[in-house]
């Protein structure tokens, strides 16, 4: 990264906090400018900030990660939101897409796995750890991801689609993908906007949500 991100940790564990600070900025994947012990507390120094990612839990007193997204993705649109999780808070991944959330990781993850979604989700695109992934498809046929994400799977794809897709499924990024594919990334960025407005998905995570639910590709 150019310059260091700009990164707002919301959590209720002080110990944990201190110690994502200190992974963060001594492995140089940004710069902590603020920290919150819940979603009340982090909406309350929000205004006077200007981050570019912010590190959310999702269970929190006074106030939880989902309507603290919500109000700081209604406040600033543009606001990027990597959700902090556990396997258990799978129940929870639907709605925090649908606030606005564009990222998860698991708090167990790896510095190498949580360097890569603060630099994927700093550069503008979605992050979903492949665990969570494989923990959505192995429930999957269990329960309805979401209200939001359905559609007719009668949807036409190229092949190429299809291939993008699939890659978007196994947690790859646009530029992961055109590396793969031999293509440029502005490349991949059309074909996903082509299979965002084929699948009404507002954004990657959506997508791939779908094309799980829908039976898409298999992973």
């Amino acid at each position: 990264m150019h310059s260091k991100t700009r990164i707002i940790i919301v959590d209720d564990h002080s110990l944990f906090r201190e110690g994502m600070k200190l992974l963060i900025e001594m492995e140089g994947m940004g710069h902590v400018i603020a920290e919150a012990e819940n979603g009340q507390a982090f909406l309350d120094i929000l205004p006077g900030l200007a981050p570019d990612l912010v590190l959310m839990d999702i269970e929190m007193p006074v106030m939880g990660g989902l309507e603290a997204t919500r109000e700081a993705i209604a406040m600033h649109p543009g606001l990027k939101i990597l959700v902090l999780t556990m396997l258990g808070e799978k129940d929870n991944y639907t709605t925090m897409i649908n606030a606005g959330a564009m990222g998860f990781v698991l708090k167990t993850a790896g510095k190498n796995e949580l360097q890569k979604a603060i630099k994927t989700m700093a550069g503008g695109e979605s992050y979903f750890s492949n665990e969570l992934l494989r923990q959505i498809i192995a429930n999957s046929g269990k329960q309805q991801l979401s209200p939001d994400i359905s559609g007719s799977i009668d949807i036409k794809f190229t092949d190429r689609e299809f291939e993008i897709l699939k890659y978007f499924c196994q947690g790859l990024t646009a530029t992961e993908i055109a590396g793969k594919v031999f293509r440029s990334v502005k490349t991949i960025e059309a074909h996903r906007s082509m299979l965002l407005e084929k699948t009404h998905s507002k954004n990657t995570i959506n997508l791939v949500l779908f094309a799980i639910k829908n039976k898409l590709v298999e992973i």
